[in-house]
């Protein structure tokens, strides 16, 4: 934790009893929070707990039906999000919001050219973008260099940047980490200590309550759009905050269920891609959780894309209980693989179509007559899978791009279970999410492998990979350098192969 040490530290952000209805939904009821100059409050909550909502309030985004803000003891609602910036206040966004053809200097700038009688005063612009990007010590951000030619962290800094050049008093980064790799959530971390250090009051939003320790010193607790709980984090345990979070009491993050592995069942023999992967061999056993671990580029959602056929190998092959099967996304969902994409948005799940609709796409001949689908069925099946699952959501018919990322997730997983899969592979399923939804994933893996399924687990976690997994193998540069059971790994251990050569 990176406290300041001031007894009484300048308040320079209030906001007082917010409350915002969105038809018959509440989505924040009397909510309050105060941000110090120096300081870092951490603002936690399930998905669809209000964060999203009271940070566009903030921003100017929406306006509040009750309550009031203050900023620097004045005042502040702020008409929109250009008004918001210019008064002090900058997000970060989870999902970049830049102009990828244009330069570094222009996006920073962009809104906020500094002119004279209608022309850009391009060398004073030039210093004030320089002295931001110096702030940041990123070897490749330079004002002419290309937005779309940088990596996802640099492209972040970006952003901050802007944050930086408006002179903003109170920054708000929201999932900061989720897309970066761990080199880039360290440089992220120093720049926030950076930030710290000149007096900056910052909002920070995570699931990662690992980091929230790392960066943040007080905590403010969102449910259901009301506050839960709020303290500093030295005063608080992980479990105290995710039962704050999920209303329940959470003995352990990671719920330990009892599962035997049995005879492999999957076998992947020198498979390899254009690209990537490169002569990658395994096999999964029944009942198994079969973790893969790599940094940015590793491979391995191009090993499970081959695996399930969505990507042609050029060499290699893939067996499901000794039998090859075509490599096409149909034929192996006949052979039994369920996949989850990492893209839950782009290709995870048809964002357009209801709750019902995503479920049983993939197999829809138990509720086909004549030629003709059986909605009261569908609509049954998906009710049942809902409250197994505990998806928070109004109705079977609900639009899924309505629900919060937990929730999408659990629909995804629960689609490739409608279709009787027995190999589920699963990239990234907790990215994004919140900590009580995690935990259910979590046990709803351990209880599917306790029902005998086999299950590819592909994460850059690696905490939940050792406390979830049987077998870890670890990628790097599209190949699969080693596999081991949980038990012979340590997170170095696996980080140092993840990094080798």
């Amino acid at each position: 934790m990176n406290a300041t040490t001031d007894a009484t530290p300048q308040t320079l952000l209030s906001m007082r009893r917010i409350s915002k209805r969105f038809g018959a939904t509440q989505a924040l009821s009397d909510v309050s929070l105060d941000a110090y100059a120096g300081h870092v409050l951490a603002l936690i909550g399930e998905n669809g707990a209000g964060k999203s909502t009271l940070m566009k309030i903030l921003s100017g985004a929406h306006k509040p039906d009750s309550g009031e803000m203050l900023l620097n003891g004045q005042p502040f609602l702020p008409a929109g999000p250009h008004a918001a910036r210019t008064a002090g206040v900058a997000i970060v966004y989870q999902e970049l919001n830049l102009a990828p053809d244009l330069s570094v200097e222009d996006n920073v700038m962009l809104g906020m050219e500094q002119s004279r009688f209608g022309c850009v005063r391009t060398t004073a612009q030039r210093k004030q973008v320089s002295a931001a990007l110096d702030l940041l010590g990123h070897p490749q951000l330079t004002p002419d260099r290309r937005v779309g030619g940088l990596s996802i962290g640099a492209q972040q800094l970006v952003e901050i940047a802007r944050a930086l050049v408006s002179n903003a008093r109170v920054v708000v980064f929201d999932e900061p980490t989720s897309s970066l790799p761990q080199q880039d959530v360290k440089r992220l971390f120093e720049i926030i200590r950076r930030l710290q250090s000149q007096g900056i009051a910052i909002i920070y939003i995570s699931h990662f309550l690992e980091e929230i320790r790392e960066v943040a010193d007080q905590y403010l607790v969102l449910r259901d759009g009301q506050m839960a709980g709020a303290g500093r984090l030295t005063d608080s345990s992980d479990a105290n905050i995710v039962s704050l979070m999920v209303g329940r009491d959470v003995d352990t993050l990671f719920p330990e269920v009892p599962h035997s592995v049995g005879e492999p069942v999957l076998r992947v023999a020198e498979l390899t891609g254009r690209k990537s992967p490169q002569s990658v061999s395994f096999e999964v056993r029944k009942g198994e959780i079969f973790g893969l671990f790599g940094l940015v580029g590793a491979g391995r959602t191009e090993t499970l894309r081959h695996v399930f056929g969505l990507d042609r190998a050029v060499a290699g092959s893939v067996t499901v209980n000794g039998r090859l099967y075509p490599p096409r996304p149909s034929a192996r969902i006949q052979s039994g693989l369920g996949y989850v994409s990492e893209d839950r948005k782009g290709e995870g799940l048809a964002q357009a179509l209801s709750i019902e609709d995503n479920l049983t796409l993939s197999r829809l001949k138990p509720y086909a007559k004549v030629g003709l689908l059986g909605w009261k069925n569908r609509r049954q099946t998906a009710r049942q899978w809902m409250q197994q699952l505990r998806v928070k959501a109004l109705h079977p018919g609900q639009t899924v791009g309505k629900l919060s990322g937990g929730n999408q997730q659990k629909i995804a997983i629960a689609r490739i279970l409608h279709q009787q899969a027995e190999i589920l592979l699963l990239d990234e399923p907790t990215r994004g999410i919140d900590v009580g939804t995690k935990a259910d994933i979590y046990r709803l893996m351990g209880e599917l492998a306790a029902a005998g399924k086999t299950i590819i687990f592909v994460s850059s976690y690696v905490p939940e990979l050792m406390a979830v997994c049987d077998t870890i193998g670890v990628m790097s540069k599209g190949r699969l350098l080693d596999v081991r059971s949980v038990s012979q790994w340590t997170e170095t251990d696996i980080l140092s192969v993840a990094i080798s050569s």
